[in-house]
């Protein structure tokens, strides 16, 4: 372990919050080795640090869930290739790493969207779970991707939607609404997907698209889609 590794772990542990991990738990966030690190103050270190990909990859080792999630703010995007994701995808416990790694890093590599497709059939739980959080992450984030990338992946949505594992499910649920709240025609084309995946009529394919409709077909979210003209 580097002086730079065990300084850093030093400070996570004094800024952790063991009255939290109780809390933390309760949420489904792995708790087994954590410090309770709020990730205000997780982001608040790595904007000190920088990109250190080195270092990065020495706190991954580490497996300590704050450690691991400052990683993912800190690795660096171009030094990222796709064994070293598909590694850390392995190493998922917990929604909560799969949704930072997936926003703080992979969105950002040149293989971001290549993801969805070599993670969507993985068995994992978490793994799977990152496919449809990279969509979601894509669709905020990929202001330069057109329709037509996200128009393709609704079909890997519908079929995702029969996976009844809660965290598949949530993650499934927030790659649909993501995407329809992108502009007018992928709202018209979620929405479509969603009542494609009602008609399916298991729990979990009805709770995904009554939850995405309701937000898609919201007030807030028309007002907004009608604004960008």
């Amino acid at each position: 372990m580097t002086s730079a590794e065990k300084q850093i772990l030093s400070r996570l542990k004094d800024l952790g919050r063991p009255d939290a991990l109780a809390s933390m738990a309760h949420f489904a966030i792995d708790t087994e080795n954590a410090f309770g690190v709020a990730v205000p103050e997780l982001r608040r270190v790595a904007k000190e640090l920088g990109q250190d990909h080195p270092l990065a990859l020495a706190l991954w080792r580490s497996g300590v869930h704050d450690a691991r999630l400052l990683a993912s703010m800190i690795a660096a995007p171009a030094e990222t290739d796709r064994g070293l994701a598909d590694a850390w995808a392995g190493d998922f416990r917990s929604w909560d790493l799969c949704d930072q790694c997936c926003t703080n890093l992979f969105r950002k590599t040149d293989f971001a969207r290549d993801l969805v497709s070599d993670w969507r059939n993985r068995e994992e739980e978490f793994v799977k779970r990152g496919a449809f959080a990279m969509i979601a992450v894509l669709a905020v984030h990929d202001k330069a991707a057109t329709d037509d990338v996200f128009a393709a992946w609704l079909p890997v949505i519908e079929e995702g939607a029969s996976d009844p594992r809660n965290f598949v499910k949530k993650a499934v649920n927030w790659a649909l609404r993501q995407i329809g709240k992108r502009n007018a025609n992928l709202n018209r084309l979620a929405k479509d997907c969603a009542k494609r995946i009602a008609d399916e009529g298991s729990k979990p394919a009805h709770w995904i698209a009554a939850n995405a409709l309701r937000e898609l077909e919201s007030e807030a979210v028309q007002t907004r889609i009608n604004r960008m003209g």
